[in-house]
């Protein structure tokens, strides 16, 4: 119409493989009642006469609209399995149960013969820091097992990877400079030297407080012990010569 692309965000799984098929399925379900016209056409409009029905919501008029959903729906089916018209880009996280959706989805997809070869993988953790987050460490070590079964089963599809960052995408202009990383892949931001230094320098600064806390408490454990053998000296009962 009047737009150069239409975008569908569309819902979960489930519910679009059902919004797929509505074209196809209303279509069927739409030659069915053609096919019944022809069997009780004559049926039909004796009943709508009887009933005093008016042309407007008559059998004629009724299947007039209903012939010209159908082409409507006709239009949009081809539309759907033309891929210079119309793709599927599909959506997911490195994690097994949408890499499983996935799978799911694009073979759908493909009965559909609805053109597919996109996908999108969001809030994939970078290295960027080199944390010592044990947490972090784990996360990162089970979405690589999951980008390897991506890149392993869907060799021939662009993937593009998408960071999870600190804070949300809420904005124009954050979406702006987030929407860069479709077209230029995301680098995680590498160590300088100036950086290199800073770390070691609060290595440093931890490890001397550390050493002071626990000179501290060394001190603090050699008076509660001297205190607890006076008061045991002086608590021993004195033999009465």
């Amino acid at each position: 119409m009047d737009y150069s692309v239409i975008v569908f965000d569309t819902a979960p799984t489930g519910h679009t493989l059902r919004l797929l098929q509505f074209p196809s399925t209303l279509e069927k379900g739409l030659a069915k009642v053609m096919s019944l016209k022809n069997k009780f056409g004559g049926l039909m409009s004796q009943m709508t006469r009887l009933f005093g029905v008016d042309d407007e919501f008559g059998e004629d008029a009724i299947l007039g609209k209903l012939e010209g959903m159908k082409e409507v729906i006709e239009q949009v089916n081809k539309q759907f399995k033309d891929p210079d018209l119309t793709t599927f880009v599909c959506v997911c996280i490195p994690e097994f149960l949408s890499l499983y959706e996935t799978e799911r989805l694009v073979q759908e997809l493909t009965k559909f013969e609805i053109d597919t070869h996109n996908i999108i993988i969001n809030q994939v953790l970078y290295d960027e820091e080199d944390s010592e987050s044990k947490l972090l460490k784990a996360r990162m070590r089970m979405q690589q097992k999951y980008l390897d079964q991506f890149y392993m089963l869907y060799d021939d599809f662009n993937i593009t990877k998408l960071p999870l960052l600190p804070e949300e995408v809420t904005g124009v202009d954050a979406l702006k400079a987030f929407s860069c990383h479709f077209l230029t892949p995301y680098q995680p931001s590498t160590s300088t030297v100036e950086s290199l230094e800073q770390r070691v320098s609060t290595l440093r600064q931890q490890l001397k407080d550390t050493e002071a806390e626990l000179e501290r408490l060394r001190k603090e454990s050699k008076s509660f012990d001297g205190a607890v053998f006076t008061q045991c000296c002086f608590s021993v009962p004195f033999p009465i010569v």
